[in-house]
């Protein structure tokens, strides 16, 4: 098979969440059970951190794998959806899957796939765990895809389990109250196995603390720990002052991850290398927190967390999509005053995106797409949608040509913001 045979079977022959959305979704963890029984449980051959939450599992995977490479550990990464390529999702010190081994993955399991049918979300999750296992990482961190008590990746047994902000998404499959979100992230807390919440909420704290009770897992709420003083904040990087129990840590962190909502995810990031230090042996000198952090997106490859892709007019993106990550976004929109943001927003058909639509300024100009997938949003069905609400805009049929209208409208000391779904993100061309 060639890699592009490879990936049409992986996307055509079976159900994929990031094609049909809620359909490929399975409750149920048998069949990456009986795939990595049957690759000789890959998963319990390397260590792992286990990463979940609605917003900034991202973000935190990422930071906690840049940082773990440069204090030497040869480190794994899984992430999901990629941007670009496949291949974005499993890396090893930073290095995308190579194509070749997904071919000879697709070639030696295909019967095995054609006997339990797994959808496309448990075998790209084989497929990192056998990887990660035959290339003898010392670590990976494993970013939950959705969810947690039944996501593919819920069969490690990590060092140290990390929870990050809980907000609405995906009500249809987890729950619409944030209690019973938070019931489904807390599934990856596991027996003995130390458990970190980035932040406390107060709908979502008491069912951590109650999980990790019932299964004798210690658990510790980052922000009690670790608080940030911003002191400086530019599109291309932040810098914090770090207090631990009140005392000053980390003088001058750098942080190469703009957005304002970073500051709820690097504490979760520091308490999960506290534990790995204290209770797990590892070593992380602050050198390599540092130069981790500094340098995180060129280590890791991060791309689409606010990221500015041209100056003139200033044009950024970013992939949150939910009410908080909306929210987070249009903060730092506001923080750059300028007198005129121009919009390019496109949605999924299986989230109600009335809310967010709701969140979204009138005064700010809108340029509605569809991204070329199935599970997109018609754009003139948005476009209805907006008006109730009152946000007037063009319609456009595909992401690249809202964004060239974008260019042409906008003034050069205006702004461009491309995003409201990963997948409009996912086809900028300057990704």
């Amino acid at each position: 098979m060639t890699y592009q045979e490879c990936l049409d079977y992986l996307y055509q022959q079976l159900p994929m969440y990031q094609r049909i959305g809620n359909a490929a979704f399975k409750k149920s963890l048998d069949n990456i059970v009986a795939l990595c029984e049957a690759m000789g449980q890959p998963q319990h051959q390397f260590k792992s951190i286990h990463v979940a939450g609605t917003n900034g599992k991202g973000s935190s995977s990422h930071m906690l794998a840049a940082v773990l490479q440069e204090a030497g550990y040869k480190t794994g990464l899984y992430t999901s959806p990629h941007l670009k390529s496949f291949t974005e999702r499993v890396r090893v010190d930073g290095q995308e899957l190579p194509q070749s081994y997904l071919i000879s993955f697709v070639e030696q399991y295909k019967p095995l796939f054609e006997s339990i049918k797994p959808s496309f979300f448990e075998m790209t999750v084989a497929l990192a765990f056998k990887y990660f296992a035959e290339e003898q990482v010392d670590v990976a961190v494993i970013e939950v895809g959705l969810g947690g008590r039944l996501d593919s990746t819920n069969i490690i047994t990590p060092e140290v389990s990390l929870i990050t902000n809980i907000s609405f998404d995906h009500q249809s499959m987890l729950g619409d109250t944030i209690g019973a979100i938070a019931a489904e992230k807390a599934g990856i807390i596991k027996p003995q196995v130390p458990a970190v919440v980035s932040i406390r909420q107060p709908e979502a704290e008491e069912v951590f603390i109650a999980k990790a009770a019932e299964v004798g897992a210690l658990l510790y709420f980052a922000q009690d720990q670790y608080t940030l003083e911003v002191t400086e904040n530019t599109l291309q990087r932040q810098m914090f002052q770090v207090f631990r129990e009140g005392d000053l840590y980390l003088q001058n962190l750098e942080l190469d991850l703009a957005g304002g909502y970073q500051k709820y995810n690097l504490p979760g990031v520091l308490q999960v290398l506290e534990v790995l230090q204290e209770q797990k042996g590892y070593t992380i000198p602050e050198a390599a927190i540092r130069k981790g952090l500094a340098h995180a997106k060129s280590i890791t490859g991060l791309k689409g967390r606010w990221q500015v892709l041209q100056q003139s007019p200033l044009t950024i993106c970013d992939t949150g999509h939910n009410e908080d990550g909306i929210r987070q976004i249009l903060l730092g929109l506001e923080q750059l005053h300028s007198k005129q943001v121009h919009l390019v927003f496109g949605a999924v058909n299986d989230k109600d995106v009335t809310k967010i639509l709701q969140m979204l300024p009138a005064k700010y100009k809108y340029y509605f797409c569809q991204a070329n997938i199935p599970r997109a949003l018609p754009v003139q069905e948005l476009v209805q949608q907006a008006e109730t609400v009152g946000l007037i805009g063009e319609a456009y049929q595909t992401v690249a040509e809202a964004i060239a209208a974008a260019k042409a409208n906008a003034a050069p000391d205006e702004v461009i913001f491309i995003g409201g779904s990963t997948f409009v993100v996912a086809e900028i061309d300057e990704l």
